[in-house]
């Protein structure tokens, strides 16, 4: 890691943790000091990317940006359960989860049962539809491993190197100067009928090129990466079809969370 922020150039780690050894007491909580330390460092500098299965916190990760420069994306695979290692993955720009089979808590069922005597199932805790919808932890969630990594090379594909790159352009056939005649007709004149902004957005943007972020939380607002001309751009828009647009606890955080990560000042 520390040659990688000194090369501008990636991390890609391999993991496969179990979360902290008990019997290795603060040494084991030295070393993930050691990994959070370098994570903070390459904040904003370089992506760390991370990825393994049976992994007690995560596994894909390409590290938070404090500055929005660098994407910090997690993809839980497999099994995931408690320990520090669970923590780094929360704390990360993207998170992707697996249905029914991922999950993450600060601490596992056995725990739980133990001290408060509740019986509670993994995905019931810290699972897929839970950090989608209820805490906004995960950012979307996918049917299998194979969708997820897709999604992740998706993502990536509106996401620059590093604070130094510009976001990828791509080519595209969707002319900028194409005139959409439907457009006048998808705000209804009532201003008390609700409308899908989706709709609205699909047709400004290159055809296709909308991808979501967090559409199971806050769907009063909609967050999204797309393409404009093959440029990336970044979309936050009041959802009518939802609560009306109106914003609560849940859209303020949404957005403002997207807005932080992509507010990232130009290269030099």
């Amino acid at each position: 890691m520390d040659a990688a922020m000194k090369q501008g150039i990636p991390v890609i780690g391999l993991n496969d943790s179990g979360g902290a050894r008990i019997q290795e007491g603060v040494d084991s909580l030295a070393g993930y000091a050691e990994v959070f330390q370098r994570n903070v460092l390459a904040s904003g500098v370089v992506p760390q990317i991370s990825r393994g299965r049976a992994f007690r916190s995560g596994s894909f990760c390409i590290w938070r940006s404090n500055h929005a420069c660098v994407s910090r994306l997690s993809s839980v695979l497999g099994v995931s359960h408690q320990g520090g290692a669970v923590y780094s993955p929360a704390m990360t720009d993207f998170i992707f989860m697996v249905q029914r089979t991922s999950s993450m808590f600060v601490t596992g069922p056995n725990v739980v049962k133990t001290v408060t005597q509740e019986v509670v199932s993994q995905e019931d805790l810290g699972g897929a539809s839970v950090h989608t919808k209820i805490s906004g932890v995960a950012h979307n969630a996918f049917a299998n491993d194979i969708s997820a990594l897709r999604a992740v090379r998706k993502l990536y594909s509106y996401l620059p190197l590093s604070c130094n790159e510009e976001p990828p352009a791509s080519a595209t056939l969707d002319a900028p100067d194409r005139i959409d005649e439907g457009l006048r007709y998808l705000v209804p004149d009532d201003p008390n009928l609700p409308y899908d902004v989706r709709d609205l957005l699909k047709r400004v943007i290159d055809h296709d090129s909308m991808f979501e972020i967090m559409p199971d939380f806050g769907a009063n607002i909609i967050t999204a990466f797309a393409r404009m001309d093959g440029k990336p751009v970044a979309l936050v828009a009041n959802n009518p079809a939802v609560l009306a647009g109106c914003l609560d606890i849940d859209s303020s955080i949404k957005a403002a969370r997207f807005g932080r990560f992509s507010s990232c000042p130009p290269p030099n």
